[in-house]
């Protein structure tokens, strides 16, 4: 049976059980068997919590190169006639992580089989939790990952509504960073009938859901993009004889410029605590999932060029960094590196969406250009 077949199949199995941020333990288990047959020099497990790497040391003393691929699944109820539909009740791969790992182990296949070209030492790091923003720092604080700190580090996601196998590339920002916030509002209720004997955080409520989406045009350079988006809001419970006494809004933050996102989250700060204050109302302010932005180094981004001239992908160089966030730029701030894409078809659903499925025919196309990746940056500190 060829790798192709192996692979739709493993692609195939890990969609079936999907598993959520931090709990990727059956996947991650699966995923060790694949490269133990590939015969890693080493194989350590549970760096950052589930996660594996895998390291192939090559002939001779060279730079470490490092590829990430992602574990978990997303809270998304899958509704589909599909033959290998989502096992797991309200989880699926909606994002195509089944589709990177899967690619990833097609890399390990391909290093295995041409281990005599093998320059430098590669390293291939399945991590966990990207998607709730923890998974990049926990590798990044496990005393192990010192032992496989990588020289260059790259990733890349399938990007609905780009051609089939195509190349996205982008110099410096590529995803925008971005902080979730949550308010909680706390009053005291009242009889509905006897709303001035009570303190309803309704008036604070309203303000925010106006004022909080117009942080950007306040604090943010007009040539430079962020936006807030309220997610979420509750208001005191369903009872119609009560005037409510407490809330809670949610709302998520995004810029493709760090200083940027510092001045919002301040300004949104002091403005909650401002209004609170003059209603009467004690509140409590929570920063979660916290994204860096993803920023490429140009020299990377070179590398993934010739990469994806070396296999005759199409190249699209991105205008503009893209709106969603990874937590790819823990590493970035750190190692030099790039994220890119490849392109999932210009028909298919975006990420997230029920319908999205990632297309079979991407794994070959990624395991080549990743190959040829490691050709490009062995042997040499630059691509330019």
């Amino acid at each position: 049976m060829s790798h192709h077949k192996d692979l739709k199949q493993l692609r195939h199995e890990l969609h079936r059980e999907p598993e959520l941020s931090g709990n990727e333990k059956k996947t991650a288990n699966r995923i060790a068997e694949e490269l133990a047959s590939t015969l890693p020099d080493e194989l350590i497990r549970g760096i950052g919590g589930t996660g594996i790497a895998a390291i192939y040391n090559g002939h001779k003393e060279d730079l470490t190169v490092m590829f990430r691929a992602e574990l978990d699944a997303l809270p998304i109820l899958e509704l589909s006639d599909l033959s290998y539909v989502s096992q797991v009740p309200g989880v699926s791969h909606k994002c195509g992580h089944d589709g990177h790992m899967t690619a990833l182990v097609g890399l390990a296949q391909r290093i295995s089989e041409m281990r005599h070209q093998l320059s430098g030492r590669v390293v291939l790091l399945f991590q966990p939790a990207e998607e709730v923003a923890a998974g990049a720092a926990a590798v990044v604080a496990d005393p192990r990952f010192e032992e496989i700190r990588p020289d260059r580090i790259f990733a890349w996601h399938n990007l609905p509504g780009f051609p089939l196998g195509s190349v996205i590339v982008r110099n410096g920002v590529f995803a925008a960073a971005s902080r979730g916030l949550v308010v909680r509002l706390l009053g005291k209720t009242s009889h509905a009938a006897h709303t001035e004997d009570g303190i309803s955080p309704l008036p604070v409520v309203t303000h925010l859901l106006n004022e909080l989406p117009r942080l950007p045009q306040d604090c943010v350079r007009f040539d430079h993009a962020a936006r807030v988006t309220v997610i979420h809001v509750r208001l005191g419970e369903i009872a119609f004889g009560t005037s409510p006494g407490e809330a809670e809004v949610m709302a998520t933050f995004r810029t493709h410029q760090e200083t940027d996102m510092a001045r919002m989250m301040d300004r949104a700060e002091s403005m909650i605590a401002s209004i609170a204050h003059a209603h009467g109302l004690q509140f409590e302010m929570e920063w979660r999932d916290k994204f860096p932005a993803t920023v490429s180094d140009d020299t990377c981004v070179a590398c993934v060029r010739h990469a994806a001239e070396a296999v005759k992908a199409d190249i699209v160089e991105a205008a503009t960094a893209f709106p969603w966030s990874e937590d790819f730029g823990v590493f970035t701030r750190e190692i030099p590196g790039a994220f890119f894409g490849i392109g999932s078809g210009t028909s298919q659903p975006q990420l997230h969406h029920p319908d999205y499925d990632f297309p079979d025919e991407l794994l070959s196309r990624s395991v080549d250009v990743m190959w040829e990746l490691i050709n490009k940056v062995s042997g040499s500190s630059s691509c330019t």
